[in-house]
């Protein structure tokens, strides 16, 4: 189905689910009230990983099978993509690991921003500027002057203090969270977009 289609559908999904005492903890997930995650949430500490939203904050993921997606300190690591590729591997007494990823210091801030909005849907620049020593409005210059947009759109409500996401941008997410991430920069289209409804 197209982008707008995919969208009516998704709000209805979330209005039933709702309407039948689930609470949207955020993108494709719902959980009763009394739920870890609805807990987690409404307590400030969830978290998402590869699999999802989660209740347990930076633990280590060890990546087991093919294309398995594995996260340990500060490097990710993603598993050959064959069933043979692997079974050579691991026969050899090897890693399966055929491409990884050193996070740097960018990284972790962007990881903390988006994390705190895919979770929680707010962001207050304080906390940021406070624990990674920087000014928000000047170290993401470039990605306020994309939120303007998306503001005018009313998926977001932004201040110099901080960012609220909307209603309509709890829709959209993850287009929202892309705005931070740096490794999507360049290769952000339309065809991306389409796929993050």
């Amino acid at each position: 189905p197209c982008a707008e289609t995919k969208l009516a559908i998704l709000k209805q999904s979330i209005e039933q689910l709702i309407s039948a005492g689930y609470v949207y903890i955020g993108m494709d997930h719902f959980a009763k009230p009394d739920d870890e995650l609805s807990v987690a949430q409404q307590q400030g500490k969830l978290y998402r990983n590869f699999q999802g939203y989660a209740t347990h904050a930076d633990c280590d993921l060890v990546g087991m099978g093919i294309t398995a997606i594995g996260t340990i300190n500060n490097s990710f690591a993603q598993n050959v993509k064959t069933l043979d590729e692997y079974q050579s591997h691991i026969s050899a007494g090897n890693l399966a690991v055929y491409r990884g990823v050193k996070i740097d210091d960018d990284d972790r801030l962007r990881r903390a921003v988006i994390m705190q909005l895919i979770c929680h849907f707010n962001l207050n620049f304080s906390q940021i500027e406070s624990k990674y020593n920087i000014n928000f409005n000047t170290y993401f210059a470039d990605e306020i002057k994309q939120l303007m947009l998306m503001c005018d759109d009313e998926l977001i409500k932004m201040n110099n203090q901080s960012i609220d996401v909307l209603a309509k941008g709890r829709l959209l997410i993850r287009n929202v969270c892309m705005v931070f991430d740096r490794h999507l920069r360049n290769t952000q289209n339309n065809t991306r977009f389409s796929k993050a409804i």
